[in-house]
């Protein structure tokens, strides 16, 4: 079983937002990848509809998470269901970093509302 320190994960960048893989087919992952998010206050990134499930843990802060046009206020400890198919967005509309944990299948794809395709590097 692989160990992979803190110190070996890759950040990336995107709409604001700071990515943190540790879990990824880079990694020795085959099935799974898992990323720490790291949200700025006034972040507010752009809907986008996954295609495969995700594991949404808020660690720390407080976030609106909007899916499929219905939001909720989530804090820390609590956990999102993202299922397959669902549009999502993500706001931080305190003034404090949020942080959570996401985990999903490798190979995650995501559609922007302009129909731009993601295929986010941390999700590989």
């Amino acid at each position: 079983m692989p160990v992979i320190r803190s110190s070996e994960a890759v950040v990336h960048e995107l709409h604001g937002a700071r990515f943190i893989s540790h879990a990824s087919t880079r990694t020795g992952s085959k099935e799974l990848c898992a990323w720490r998010g790291e949200i700025p206050a006034g972040t507010k990134a752009p809907a986008h509809t996954v295609d495969r499930e995700e594991i949404f843990h808020l660690l720390d802060g407080e976030l609106l998470i909007t899916l499929d046009d219905r939001t909720h206020r989530i804090t820390a400890g609590d956990t999102v269901i993202i299922n397959p198919g669902t549009t999502l967005a993500v706001e931080n509309p305190t003034a404090a970093v949020a942080v959570s944990w996401v985990t999903t299948s490798i190979g995650l794809e995501a559609v922007l509302a302009d129909g731009t395709r993601i295929a986010p590097p941390w999700a590989r």
